[in-house]
């Protein structure tokens, strides 16, 4: 199983004068874990629809979630 949230620890040097982040994350597209593109790909049924999620097709789009807690910076 795959997921396309990924975290990684970074190097932390001792004379950072900042707060170092422990942990950082990001997001991978879909598409990154298809080989190739399938044929008869299930498609937005509007072009409306199309481009609010910013590609054609469902399997491919991914919302990017929010992941700054409320109240932080």
């Amino acid at each position: 199983m795959h997921t396309s949230y990924k975290c990684y620890h970074p190097y932390i040097s001792p004379f950072d004068p900042c707060k170092p982040i422990q942990t950082k994350c990001y997001s991978t597209p879909p598409n990154l874990y298809m080989t190739f593109q399938p044929t008869n790909l299930r498609q937005y049924d509007t072009p409306y629809q199309a481009l609010c999620h910013g590609t054609l097709w469902p399997d491919l789009f991914d919302p990017y979630p929010n992941v700054r807690k409320e109240g932080t910076s």
